[in-house]
């Protein structure tokens, strides 16, 4: 099978304009199948405060009034997104801009009210995705670029960028030989958040959950780990965590980061 890239995107490099350009360059110069996902959190959280809208977080994701779905529907899939085709376009790669909604590339449910409320937040599956017309965009040699935004219902959804980027690896798997990676700013998934040369190489389940219970990851890494194990487990080959700086490493033979793995 032909290999295909899933790559996401977020955190302080979107933040950067330096760290963004060098990125999409990179990411441009990649010569295969490839689809690209965003975040945008931080930028969404700055606008909010200018616009008197407070961000809440549980476990590093986001709840989503009212308010905030205006917020991040705005940001993520018109300023963000749009900024990230633009740069794209430049490149000379033919992107094009999505969310769930459009083409119902990836249809939600509205997350139900457990012990906490997230508002209005997504919750999707690899059968959420409209695969068969993203196989095609992607025969047509157009990139995808995904906003983290879904649909139900007639509603746009925050959903999780990771969790996208995971589903779309699951659910293309069987049309692709598929590399899932998730480029951040730091150099992998640290046993010592504090210490950049904690660098764990190689993570698999039962590791995972050891450190874990030993309080080694919070917040924002935690939905990147579960995320790449419940793509290893349904058919994705390989899952990448690292630096956004080794991307084109870890598109090659040589990776850098943490490579997860199911044994």
């Amino acid at each position: 099978m032909n290999k295909l890239y899933i790559i996401k995107i977020g955190g302080n490099v979107l933040d950067d304009e330096k760290s963004l350009k060098t990125f999409l360059k990179d990411f441009a110069s990649i010569q295969a199948p490839k689809i690209l996902i965003h975040g945008g959190g931080k930028i969404a959280t700055k606008l909010g405060e200018q616009l008197g809208i407070e961000s809440n977080y549980i476990k590093g994701r986001r709840i989503t009034d009212a308010a905030t779905l205006d917020l991040v529907t705005m940001v993520y899939g018109g300023l963000v997104n749009k900024q990230i085709v633009a740069q794209l376009q430049a490149l000379h790669c033919n992107a094009l801009g999505l969310t769930g909604a459009d083409g119902n590339m990836i249809k939600a449910i509205k997350r139900p009210v457990r012990e906490v409320d997230f508002g209005f937040v997504g919750d999707i599956t690899a059968e959420s995705v409209n695969s068969t017309l993203l196989y095609f965009l992607l025969k047509q040699n157009i990139i995808p670029v995904f906003a983290p935004l879904t649909h139900a219902d007639g509603s746009i959804l925050n959903t999780n960028a990771d969790t996208i980027a995971s589903v779309l690896a699951i659910s293309l798997s069987k049309h692709f030989d598929t590399r899932l990676i998730f480029c951040f700013e730091k150099t992998g998934v640290l046993r010592d958040v504090k210490k950049e040369d904690s660098v764990i190489t190689n993570l698999n389940k039962i590791t995972y959950e050891k450190l874990l219970k030993e309080g080694c990851f919070h917040d924002g890494i935690l939905p990147k780990l579960e995320n790449a194990f419940t793509a290893i487990h349904s058919g994705v080959k390989e899952v990448l965590i690292g630096e956004h700086t080794n991307l084109l490493a870890n598109t090659g033979y040589e990776t850098k980061g943490t490579l997860i793995t199911l044994s």
